[in-house]
């Protein structure tokens, strides 16, 4: 039985900037001040795997930090005042990153992420399984930034 969401797509496009291709969480599991769970369900029809790697298809680890990243800004968006409308979440550094496995179509990433440190600019530690088996994990820093000065 499928995991009730905390946050369904509606929502998280409430609260995230991004949108289709590049929003890469579809639902919010679990959400408290310590700790985020969202999953990102990957498909064939994924606009990268186009070219990454024809007949081949992997998701780019790029795009796995990133997935990770939004769903810090969804942990970071409860821990501090913060309005979608005016604001926004910027990465400001990436450090520890770690790719183990090949993430390919069919697979369901539940992206955990914890603070280690929060406030206008939050350290976090994310971590990517899918079936229980750790596929990639990193650090990063993110800030908030006045949605009016990037454009955004």
């Amino acid at each position: 039985m499928a995991e009730a969401p905390v946050f369904t797509a509606e929502q998280i496009l409430g609260l995230l900037p991004h949108r289709y291709p590049f929003l890469l969480i579809d639902r919010v599991l679990e959400l408290t001040d310590d700790k985020v769970v969202a999953l990102k369900n990957v498909t064939w029809n994924e606009p990268y795997f186009a070219g990454h790697f024809p007949g081949a298809p992997v998701m780019p680890g790029v795009l796995q930090v990133e997935a990770m990243a939004q769903a810090g800004g969804v942990l970071a968006s409860r821990s501090v005042q913060f309005d979608a409308a005016k604001q926004v979440m910027l990465f400001m550094a990436i450090d520890n990153v770690k790719f183990r496995k090949m993430v390919t179509p069919g697979d369901q990433l539940r992206i955990e992420v914890v603070p280690l440190r929060k406030g206008k600019i939050f350290k976090m530690k994310g971590e990517i399984t899918v079936d229980g088996v750790v596929v990639s994990s990193a650090e990063f820093l993110a800030g908030l930034a006045d949605r009016s000065k990037v454009g955004a």
